[in-house]
């Protein structure tokens, strides 16, 4: 019987509420697929920052290096800036690991009302590649005259040829395993960008002739945000830089019913590195323990982690759980229209796996 190893990141807010069911719903699975999740529980985040001053242990990519998969909850508090946050453990994490590839999936599920007016259910369903360890989130700049008056802020965008084939790669190669309208868009903002964004453009042309079988679209990133919202049905992968992908991914989330149906993973395709799952809701202090907060991206999110781990079956079986529950509106989370709490929407889940 296969045992996979899982560091668990609960994480901040609404993280300590929803990895729980996403574990309960993993443990589920795995019983009935034939085989074993073995966690191993970290309590990092803004919690340990109050108490250390950082955001995990200076060792703590080394411990979790030795893992097969990580399970995130969200990080993130009022009280710490967000850049701290962000950049003591959740960069830090996707960088070291070398996840460059962040998929973020958006589907409109039966029993899921969109916004947008006259879109039907089952007629979204495409996947935001991002790039995830380079581009506009580089950490390459400074600051000259801290805090003064005439101070200055560099940031610097950073695009290797390298890192541009690759994610291009993978999105084509998602497109041709997901075989469904196999259409590959390319987002980027190359008539202003003349040097980053025109070299992806000329990557995405070459990388595209490799793939003939595959339709290809190329859009500035803002007629793209306005195509998201008036043909969202005419999209399958969008492969985009971190900034732009980051961006429209939650879009998609939005016009798919609810970022609390936004599940994700970062993945290091070539399998050196554990690869980490997460929903991308964030830690919603607003709500965090009161109960109400929609588990659902958490437990996609897992299921994509069984995937990855090499259970389709039991990745497959999750997502069938999931919209069932959402198709019967029997017990749907407030985000989604309901009043059903944490607790009940899981139970709901888990009655359906099985």
């Amino acid at each position: 019987m296969a045992c996979y190893s899982i560091a668990v990141i609960a994480g901040d807010g609404v993280g300590q509420e929803v990895i729980p069911a996403a574990r309960r719903v993993a443990d589920l699975a795995s019983s009935k697929f034939g085989f074993t999740l073995k966690y191993t529980e970290f309590d990092w985040g803004s919690d340990y920052f109050f108490r250390n001053g950082r955001m995990m242990p200076e060792d703590g990519l080394s411990v979790l290096r030795g893992f097969d998969a990580i399970l995130l909850g969200a990080v993130g508090h009022p009280s710490i800036p967000d850049h701290v946050t962000l950049h003591g453990l959740l960069l830090p994490i996707r960088r070291a690991f070398d996840q460059y590839a962040n998929v973020r999936p958006a589907v409109l599920y039966p029993g899921v009302r969109s916004p947008l007016r006259g879109v039907e259910p089952g007629s979204i369903d495409m996947v935001v590649v991002r790039e995830n360890t380079e581009g506009e989130y580089s950490p390459v700049g400074g600051l000259v005259y801290h805090e003064q008056a005439d101070e200055v802020a560099i940031q610097t965008s950073v695009f290797t040829r390298r890192g541009v084939e690759r994610i291009i790669r993978f999105a084509f190669e998602l497109a041709r395993r997901r075989n469904k309208r196999k259409v590959v868009t390319s987002i980027t903002k190359s008539n202003a960008q003349a040097y980053s964004m025109v070299l992806w453009d000329r990557v995405f042309q070459s990388i595209a002739a490799e793939f003939p079988d595959i339709t290809t679209e190329s859009l500035l990133v803002d007629a793209a945000a306005m195509n998201f919202v008036r043909r969202p049905q005419s999209f399958d992968v969008v492969v985009a830089s971190n900034l732009f992908g980051d961006i429209l991914s939650d879009l998609s989330a939005i016009l798919t019913g609810s970022i609390g149906l936004a599940a994700s993973a970062n993945l290091d395709p070539l399998r050196r590195y554990p690869s980490m799952f997460e929903p991308v809701h964030g830690s919603a202090p607003d709500i965090a323990g009161k109960g109400v907060v929609n588990p659902l991206a958490a437990i996609l999110s897992a299921g994509m982690m069984l995937e990855h781990l090499g259970e389709p079956a039991a990745a497959q079986a999750v997502e069938r759980a999931v919209a069932t529950v959402l198709a019967e509106g029997k017990t749907l989370p407030p985000d989604l229209g309901g009043t059903s709490r944490t607790e009940a929407v899981t139970e709901a889940v888990l009655r359906h796996l099985s």
